[in-house]
């Protein structure tokens, strides 16, 4: 969407369907890119890509992802990129269609030597004890090691969480390569996580589970010492979801929540003007100081999960979105 005023924009920054948004920002140039289950972009590839200048004005560049040999008709969820020593590399999940059904989802890499690609998938990192797994999300610590992030299920009710999806780390042994050495960072135990109410499951043999709960699309982000793990909770098609995040003094936690439990912190709902706010990356904007969410929200009718922005602000009480907006807003600077 063209700003609504000089110096302004308004969200949604892109107007059309862009579930899942990651945002990389390489040699001036942001590149987004979006979720496409089990569509294909126009020229036959996988994972909406757009590229800007200002965050505000995008420009389609087509697919990101040449489609692997032996996955017709699976589905593609939620890419994020980064780059390493001279490659691009890109982390998805892909699996058997929609969520719960018999076959799960696994997490899977694929690589490029320009950052819109085409990337040409490479391996698969997986993490056996999960059926479902998803949203993996890259981070490099200071000291130079790398981590996975990413969403699974826990299907037990041990030491009084909820069964449902949670969040979870492993170290990268390189690239492509998991340790197998997967901590949870945190799990559903807060009742506005809630999923759905007996939810029966076809991917563990049909079982029902009272409450199932959900936490996915972490992203990671070290402040000031300290290692925040930001996540959205909820169902994505209720007003309760939003963006929240768990802190901890190590990468591999313990991570505390401490000041969740009444419901999303960093970004929620608006009534009547927006709904379903998540599943978001960070990024700094051109003048590399301040801080924007990319995250999708719904329009009007629920029919598009569309692209926009908002400011992060670190506060005393912690990490909070000055949005979601919806109105004209100063143009990133």
């Amino acid at each position: 969407m063209l700003p609504s005023g000089r110096g302004t924009y308004t969200n949604p920054v892109y107007a059309s369907q862009f579930p899942d948004p990651f945002v990389l920002q390489h040699q001036g140039v942001y590149y987004a890119f979006g979720t496409t289950g089990n569509s294909r972009t126009k020229d036959g590839r996988i994972f909406t890509l757009l590229s800007s200048k200002d965050l505000v004005h995008w420009q389609p560049l087509g697919g990101a992802l040449a489609p692997p040999k032996g996955a017709e008709g699976a589905e593609f969820w939620a890419p994020e990129v980064v780059h390493h020593n001279g490659t691009f590399y890109m982390y998805y999940s892909r699996g058997g269609g929609a969520i719960g059904a018999s076959v799960g989802h696994r997490l899977y890499v694929a690589t490029s030597t320009k950052p819109e690609g085409p990337y040409q998938e490479v391996g698969l990192l997986d993490v056996p004890e999960s059926k479902f797994t998803i949203d993996a999300h890259p981070f490099q610590d200071t000291d130079g090691k790398w981590y996975l992030f990413y969403a699974r299920d826990f299907i037990d009710s041990d030491n009084g969480y909820y069964p449902g999806t949670g969040l979870a780390v492993d170290r990268l042994v390189n690239m492509t390569k998991l340790a197998g050495e997967s901590r949870t960072v945190m799990r559903a135990k807060h009742a506005w996580t809630v999923f759905e109410t007996n939810r029966t499951m076809p991917l563990y043999g049909n079982k029902t589970f009272a409450q199932w709960h959900t936490l996915e699309g972490p992203f990671m982000r070290k402040h000031n010492g300290k290692y925040y793990c930001f996540y959205s909770g909820a169902n994505f098609l209720t007003p309760r979801y939003g963006v929240d995040y768990c802190v901890a003094d190590s990468i591999l936690g313990p991570y505390s929540d401490a000041g969740a439990e009444n419901g999303a912190r960093v970004l929620h709902a608006v009534a009547g003007h927006v709904r379903g706010p998540g599943h978001h990356s960070h990024v700094m904007g051109p003048d590399g100081k301040t801080e924007y969410l990319v995250y999708h929200a719904w329009d009007k009718n629920m029919k598009e999960r569309q692209l926009c922005i908002d400011k992060l602000a670190w506060t005393p009480q912690g990490p909070r979105c000055q949005g979601p907006t919806y109105t004209p807003q100063p143009m990133p600077s």
